[in-house]
């Protein structure tokens, strides 16, 4: 990229639950600039695709999950003149939230990716850790208000599977029982499948699935 050229980019912000901790998912640049840093994946919009195409595109590319039922969302726009030393480049930062995976997989079955707790990550290319800072508080943000959090969660969950997810993006611990009594009590929220599951030792777990609502009336804060 030299002269005037303008170039537009879509990075992904790719958040799911692993081990009861929110992690991203980050690959390793295999070539300059920044060879060998950690940064979010991504690439260039192509001449005859908008955005939303272009992110859809990096997401199967990068783990070889259609959108479906996944949460994909645009973030925000990145344009410092600085933030890509092969010249002006501006980044249209996307959001996917995913269930939990085994592992980050491209379209022919490679693993080209590395799943990093977000606690945990430290510097990356570019400007990408401003970029998944910005989505993990919008993630954040929107379990409050939406009812998003399903989106971490198998096609059939428990009660406390789902409050495991709340717990994990907020990094704080809920009460069991009003949480259930306010998940359970939002219209089409959860619907029960009528099956139950064993997940510790305890008597077995009801399953449910997500229903159609799409906001939480009223919120449930992060700090109540």
């Amino acid at each position: 990229m030299r002269g005037n050229l303008f170039a537009v980019a879509v990075d992904l912000v790719i958040l799911t639950v692993r081990d009861d901790r929110l992690c991203v998912l980050l690959v390793e640049r295999p070539a300059p600039p920044f060879p060998g840093d950690l940064a979010l994946p991504g690439g260039f919009v192509r001449q005859r695709e908008d955005l939303l195409d272009a992110a859809t595109r990096e997401l199967v590319e990068e783990t070889g999950l259609t959108v479906g039922r996944h949460h994909l969302e645009q973030l925000g726009s990145y344009a410092a003149p600085d933030r890509d030393p092969r010249g002006r480049v501006l980044s249209v930062g996307h959001l996917a939230l995913l269930p939990r995976l085994a592992g980050a997989m491209g379209e022919d079955g490679t693993a080209i990716g590395t799943w990093y707790p977000v606690c945990e990550v430290g510097s990356l290319a570019f400007d990408h850790e401003r970029i998944l800072a910005d989505g993990v508080e919008r993630a954040r943000a929107k379990l409050e208000y939406t009812t998003l959090a399903a989106s971490f969660c198998p096609a059939e969950f428990t009660v406390s599977q789902l409050r495991g997810v709340y717990e994990a993006v907020w990094g704080t611990t809920i009460d069991a029982r009003n949480f259930q009594r306010k998940v359970t009590s939002t219209p089409s929220f959860l619907l029960p499948t009528g099956q139950k599951v064993r997940t510790g030792r305890g008597r077995p777990g009801q399953l449910f699935r997500r229903g159609d609502a799409r906001a939480l009336h009223p919120p449930m804060l992060r700090d109540s």
